[in-house]
């Protein structure tokens, strides 16, 4: 599990981050658990997340895609979306995660596309549905997260 891809963001994300001096791909990343676990931030927006993770490396004893790994995954896109939705002056902490698992993989790599299914002033909520290469549905997620006001050094006031 190496190096992060880069990540695609809209032009008009870009320009609001642009003047604060954010690096946009580190801060909306998978972070060092997701970088440990293969996973890449293919496509970012408020409206849609993307991501990818390998089942290699990320399976439980019997050889089957483990269902945390699924869970952080999910994790990740989902709160993307949210960071994306509040804005460079709010920062996005998890609340809640429900994942059900439909079916075990073995090999190949998992997608996860998150879309909102609420975004409010201090709350927002989003949908992962985790597909294998042949777009089954492996895991469907939802997961909301707190958006809490960050202060000058980044940090949730």
């Amino acid at each position: 599990m190496g190096e992060q891809a880069a990540v695609t963001f809209p032009p008009e994300v870009i320009e609001e981050y642009a003047g604060l001096g954010i690096d946009l791909p580190a801060l909306f990343s998978a972070g060092h658990l997701g970088t440990r676990m293969g996973i890449e931030v293919v496509e970012a927006s408020a409206e849609r997340v993307v991501g990818t993770m390998p089942v290699e490396g990320n399976t439980q004893p019997y050889g089957l895609l483990h269902g945390g790994a699924s869970a952080v995954l999910a994790e990740t896109l989902g709160s993307v979306g949210a960071m994306l939705h509040g804005g460079p002056h709010k920062l996005a902490v998890g609340v809640d995660l429900n994942c059900t698992h439909h079916r075990g993989l073995r090999s190949g790599v998992v997608t996860g596309v998150a879309t909102p299914v609420h975004r409010g002033r201090s709350s927002a909520t989003y949908e992962v549905v985790i597909s294998d290469d042949q777009d089954r549905r492996i895991c469907s997620a939802r997961l909301t997260c707190m958006l809490r006001p960050s202060s000058p050094n980044g940090q949730t006031a």
